[in-house]
């Protein structure tokens, strides 16, 4: 099909099918966050490359859906003179189907892209769901990448804490209580969870894309392509029967026929559904393991606090290395640029043991692209880091025994009295939440507000969530739990992992985050708070002191202490002198 654009290539698909639009996904049949470039179809259809966000491709219209984190981006990225640009939730797709596309009209989708979830919300529209037997983008787009064939590695008992085994009965028990067959795991990380192993199908995420079905005796039918299989042991492999990932619809209908099979309507592909009902039961209900692996045990915990000391002795060498090259390069007349920073700091985590590979990729960003929050420095993009600017640095590593995320917010020279002022209030609110002692079973959007308030009385907000959960040596966005606006039903208890990351964004100007990883911990009888594990000191510099309370300055120097203490002898000695400096008592007055 001989076509300028990948646009008009679709336009003309959905012509010979008969179609009036389609919908495009930013999601692979996992519903991953971060896509394999084999699934990035909606980065190749339009060029936005974000992890959150689709399409409604119609015979005269293109409508991209993108959320707070992305109005920026979406905008740099895609052809506005043929791609319009929506609020995801602000107004999401179904009701605009139902406000801007005529009753009846022929809407194409492919079932293994779309969960059951949105899908029950698209059939409420006006229009009539056609789902596709074959994407239409295996011919369309021609260079497509190959689907990703990653080696599969096993965890040790000693890093999980829990053997595969034992996890498995636990789940089958769970299962058995609800008089329940089958339990459908499309989840890539709760497979990684259950049978202790780790992929590498996508960068930064080690997860290995597949599906299972765990029967009620604890046997485990995998799905996965066997190429990817072939470093694991012959123990793991016997414990197993394995299939081919192609045959998980097939192979569902065949034995969850007359059975009771519980699936997760929010992250399921709606194929699956299709594949089921005809002849078997459904339950709906959230993969019981997305609960259990979110209850972090003891080996687990101890694995993350290791792996922020080694984090933390990373990033202590880069801050005090920019503390050093950014003014030095910037009078020489060649100043530091955010990709020569992110390739330092990346450098600085390889030295560290047991060290693997970054948890997400970096957003070094200077200046106006701080304002976009995903934002990924390029060749185009690239800006220089100056005492003129804020520059934030938001990174991460995955280590043998956990992952990290952090992000600090940094400025070189003193800046106007506005980004002061704004940084103090960005901080006020980091500061409200990371003290918070809240009854245990709290849920995420009861405190949520906390860390808004020092924006909120200026009159400010951030369009994003103020925390996520973490996975152990898995996806650093974790379900279920978040602190966010949004309501979010599952409680914040003890042995979670969370983020606390309030941040305020000032379009074309400047962005300011500040992020902790913290492990929710037991607090007075019934009541939790966040112990933090990140270790790197916030740079004050730019902080109206006045503005803080006594309580706020003792936390930030019982923190800095904390930091001090935990990473004097971990860091290059070069490093020392800033970290002292960093780290020096506030001096609160009595």
């Amino acid at each position: 099909m001989h076509t300028t654009t990948p646009l008009a290539a679709l336009r003309q698909w959905l012509a010979s099918q008969g179609l009036d639009g389609i919908i495009v996904p930013r999601a692979d049949a996992f519903q991953s966050e971060y896509c394999h470039p084999h699934a990035d179809i909606l980065a190749w259809l339009t060029g936005f490359d974000g992890s959150a966000g689709h399409a409604l491709i119609l015979r005269d219209r293109a409508v991209l859906f993108v959320d707070g984190r992305y109005q920026v981006q979406a905008r740099q990225q895609v052809d506005l003179a043929d791609v319009e640009i929506q609020h995801l939730h602000n107004d999401p797709l179904p009701a605009w189907l139902t406000q801007h596309v005529a009753a009846g009209a022929r809407i194409a989708f492919e079932a293994l892209l779309m969960t059951n979830t949105q899908y029950e919300a698209l059939n409420a529209s006006h229009c009539d769901l056609v789902p596709l037997n074959e994407s239409p983008f295996d011919v369309l787009w021609q260079d497509r990448p190959a689907p990703p064939t990653g080696a599969i590695r096993e965890m040790p008992v000693e890093v999980s804490g829990e053997s595969s085994t034992d996890k498995r009965q636990r789940v089958a028990a769970l299962l058995a209580e609800q008089h329940v067959d089958y339990l459908a795991i499309t989840q890539p990380d709760n497979i990684a969870w259950l049978l202790n192993v780790r992929g590498s199908d996508i960068p930064t995420s080690p997860v290995p894309n597949s599906f299972a079905l765990l029967g009620g005796d604890g046997a485990v039918e995998w799905f996965v392509t066997p190429e990817k299989t072939q470093a694991l042991s012959a123990t793991l492999l016997e414990s197993l029967t394995l299939s081919p990932e192609s045959a998980f619809l097939a192979r569902s209908q065949q034995l969850c026929a007359g059975k009771r099979v519980m699936v997760d309507a929010d992250c399921a592909p709606v194929a699956l559904r299709f594949a089921v009902e005809p002849q078997g039961e459904i339950v709906w209900q959230v993969e019981p393991i997305t609960l259990l692996k979110a209850h972090k045990n003891p080996t687990e915990l101890a694995g993350y606090r290791d792996s922020h000391h080694q984090d933390g002795a990373a990033w202590v060498n880069f801050l005090a290395w920019l503390a050093h090259e950014v003014p030095r390069r910037e009078a020489a007349g060649n100043p530091l640029t955010e990709l020569e920073a992110q390739a330092k700091q990346l450098t600085f985590r390889q030295q560290q043991p047991g060290f693997i590979e970054q948890s997400f990729a970096t957003i070094s960003a200077s200046a106006s692209n701080a304002a976009m929050c995903h934002y990924h420095s390029s060749e185009q993009s690239n800006k220089a880091i100056t005492r003129h600017h804020f520059y934030l640095n938001d990174s991460g590593g995955q280590y043998h025994n956990g992952t990290t995320d952090a992000t600090r917010t940094l400025a070189f020279g003193t800046l106007s009295a506005q980004c002061r002022l704004h940084y103090t209030a960005v901080l006020k609110g980091f500061l409200s939440l990371i003290t918070l002692q809240f009854p245990s079973g709290t849920c995420g959007h009861h405190i949520d507000a906390f860390a808004r308030r020092g924006l909120w009385e200026l009159g400010l907000d951030f369009d994003h969530g103020t925390g996520h959960g973490v996975g152990h040596q898995l996806l650093i966005h974790e379900n279920p739990q978040r602190i966010a606006k949004k309501v979010n039903p599952w409680p914040l208890v003890a042995g979670n992992i969370m983020t606390i990351e309030p941040g305020y964004y000032l379009a074309d100007q400047y962005g300011i985050r500040i992020e902790n990883q913290v492990e929710i911990v037991e607090s007075v009888a019934g009541f939790c708070r966040f112990a933090s594990l990140t270790l790197a000191p916030i740079d004050l510099s730019q902080v109206e002191l006045h503005l803080l309370s006594d309580k706020e300055k003792q936390w930030l120097d019982d923190y800095h202490q904390q930091v001090r203490e935990a990473l004097s002898s971990r860091i290059d000695s070069a490093a020392r002198p800033w970290l002292i400096a960093a780290t020096a008592p506030i001096r609160v007055s009595r």
